[in-house]
């Protein structure tokens, strides 16, 4: 059975840097698209950044494209999110998350995800 546990979250300033993590088990990772999502209080969650599985491509919203990077590693069955010139528009629950055989029009969507991580607050704030 498949599980995601992210970790790095935390407290920081407008313009800081964060490094999300995302340890994934339990599956053949590499197989897997690995996405962030993530959700402020009283707003519906939301799409951040996708890599699909099998050496497909990473994408991105639009609200942290350029200052957002994805990255994946299938030797450690890991995902990581760094979060760099961060806005207090970015705090909210970052949650990874895994599905099987995504296709590429539904991978900001939700319900397109099997597995779902607890969740690691980032707060922005001066």
């Amino acid at each position: 059975q498949v599980q995601l546990v992210e970790s790095g979250g935390g407290l920081v300033q407008p313009g800081a840097s964060l490094l999300l993590s995302c340890a994934f088990s339990g599956g053949t990772f590499r197989r897997y698209t690995m996405g962030w999502f993530r959700q402020a209080p009283g707003k519906d969650r939301e799409f951040v950044a996708v890599t699909r599985g099998n050496g497909g491509a990473t994408l991105y919203a639009d609200s942290v494209k350029g200052r957002f990077t994805l990255s994946r590693d299938n030797t450690k069955s890991t995902v990581t999110l760094q979060m760099n010139s961060l806005k207090i528009e970015d705090t909210a629950v970052y949650y990874c998350a895994a599905g099987d055989r995504i296709i590429l029009s539904s991978v900001s969507r939700r319900d397109a995800y099997d597995v779902w991580g607890q969740g690691t607050q980032v707060t922005v704030s001066a």
